[in-house]
């Protein structure tokens, strides 16, 4: 161990490091968090959907999705439903409303006359706008 004790006109430089370790530390650790979060927030149906080139519509506050899986099994919503129970969970969950715009995505193993059953049920219950959701195909060029 070495003391130098005559300084001089030198004067103790300055160090203009900074340590970045902490800062990585904590990027990492948000990024972990963030990668665990982000599925949780996320609670969706599996739906395989075709995808559309019409212009995206807006949506509305609340829209009212009706699922049609590849099991033929419908979903409002998040909850699943039995066919015979669709009328009566519509109209529990549009108030009565027949006015109210119905979501409808399907499979896309889902043959055209099991969406088209599908759709005779909401004609009979009485609601008679349906949109059909789709993705959105990439632009052409």
């Amino acid at each position: 161990m070495a003391v130098r004790l005559d300084h001089g006109d030198d004067d103790l430089a300055e160090t203009h490091e900074i340590n970045v370790t902490p800062f990585i530390d904590v990027i990492l650790v948000l990024l972990i968090v963030f990668m665990i979060a982000a599925p949780l927030a996320t609670v969706d149906i599996p739906v395989d959907l075709p995808s559309a080139n019409a212009q995206p519509q807006p949506r509305p506050t609340e829209p009212i999705y009706l699922s049609v899986k590849s099991d033929l099994s419908l979903a409002l919503g998040e909850e699943q439903i039995a066919p015979d129970a669709l009328a009566a969970a519509l109209d529990a969950r549009t108030n009565g409303d027949k006015e109210e715009r119905i979501f409808l995505r399907a499979d896309k193993s889902v043959d055209y006359g099991s969406l088209m059953d599908v759709m005779n049920e909401l004609r009979a219950a009485g609601y008679l706008k349906i949109a059909l959701v789709g993705l959105e195909a990439p632009e052409a060029r």
